[in-house]
């Protein structure tokens, strides 16, 4: 789902719109991440330069295709030339505030594309220029709880999000990039992930309180169910924050999920809940997907002064066994 939402972003830049840009044309790989604002609640990046290059491309990328068979979707990308499974690089997705709405407040987007023609295949679509960037018709963004924009800076960068957004990034742009990387805001937590991993996110949970309610009604919920889970959920909404990296080996792709808490008892009942989860997922896949115990057998939980953590790796034939069922299913 995550590969469809970043890939229609892009497929319909044009309701975000778009524009030229006379800013510099190359820049390093990780520019998005120079563009990230200390502020940011959330942010999660997806390589996919090294995501299709993995035997496991079919699968990741299996959501991408679907996207053709949008008549409009398909026009545009012929239009400006974009290939979104050949032509990007590397998305940056950040949350900003909670809107109550699930469409990123900014993505950033790196690869290989063509300004001119996808300024042009915009503007055809009603995207207005302001300044160096493009606003979306209104129609376009109003689901989105104000006005949206995008910036085709330049053949190596997309910006695209709510207005305000695409603004504070090109501004920050022209002033040398954000303090987020050297360490400022949310920054302060990248010690605790791989910026070299194929998808990694960080979240800061005490800024998303809806979420935090919503996982301790869930505990509360299922009390009457699986006490493990239960206890996971209910644990969990006192969490400040949460890391994922997951990164491509060969045919396999090794995951990482932390959860930081400075209450003791808090990562205690953690740990205990996550290895209780796992003991019932083993219990359960025994009969209809054996292939699975073996490799959860493997999962380590671990804890620190501050974080729980559990890691393990999936095997390329259990991705393709868990993503040709989830197909079937359908």
């Amino acid at each position: 789902m995550l590969t469809r939402r970043v890939l229609a972003v892009l497929a319909f830049a044009f309701a975000f719109a778009a524009a030229s840009s006379s800013l510099a044309a190359a820049r390093a790989a990780d520019d998005a991440l120079s563009l990230v604002p200390a502020d940011a609640a959330s942010v999660a990046v997806i390589r996919f330069n090294e995501l299709r290059s993995s035997p496991l491309a079919g699968r990741l990328f299996s959501d991408a295709d679907h996207i053709h068979g949008d008549g409009e979707a398909a026009r545009f990308l012929e239009e400006s030339n974009l290939k979104p499974r050949e032509d990007v690089d590397t998305v940056v997705l950040v949350g900003l505030v909670p809107s109550g709405s699930d469409t990123p407040a900014l993505a950033l987007f790196e690869g290989r594309f063509d300004p001119e023609r996808l300024g042009a295949a915009a503007r055809s679509r009603g995207a207005t220029k302001v300044s160096d960037y493009y606003r979306v018709p209104e129609k376009g963004s109003a689901r989105h709880g104000g006005p949206q924009a995008v910036a085709f800076v330049s053949p190596r960068l997309i910006v695209a999000g709510s207005e305000s957004a695409v603004v504070a990034a090109l501004a920050a742009r022209g002033a040398g990039g954000t303090t987020f990387s050297a360490g400022a805001g949310l920054g302060r937590q990248l010690s605790r992930i791989d910026r070299s991993a194929s998808m990694w996110a960080l979240v800061d949970v005490t800024r998303y309180p809806a979420i935090q309610k919503g996982l301790g009604r869930s505990g509360a919920a299922h009390s009457g169910g699986s006490e493990a889970a239960g206890a996971l959920l209910g644990a969990m909404k006192s969490v400040t924050l949460f890391s994922f990296q997951a990164t491509v080996h060969a045919d396999d792709l090794a995951v990482t999920a932390s959860g930081v808490s400075p209450d003791a008892e808090t990562r205690q009942l953690l740990e205990d809940s996550l290895r209780g989860v796992i003991a019932m997922w083993r219990l359960a896949a025994s009969e209809k997907s054996p292939e699975i115990v073996a490799v959860l057998r493997k999962f380590k939980i671990e804890s620190d002064q501050d974080t729980v953590t559990v890691r393990g790796t999936l095997p390329g034939s259990v991705v393709r066994s868990l993503a040709d069922k989830r197909s079937a299913s359908r």
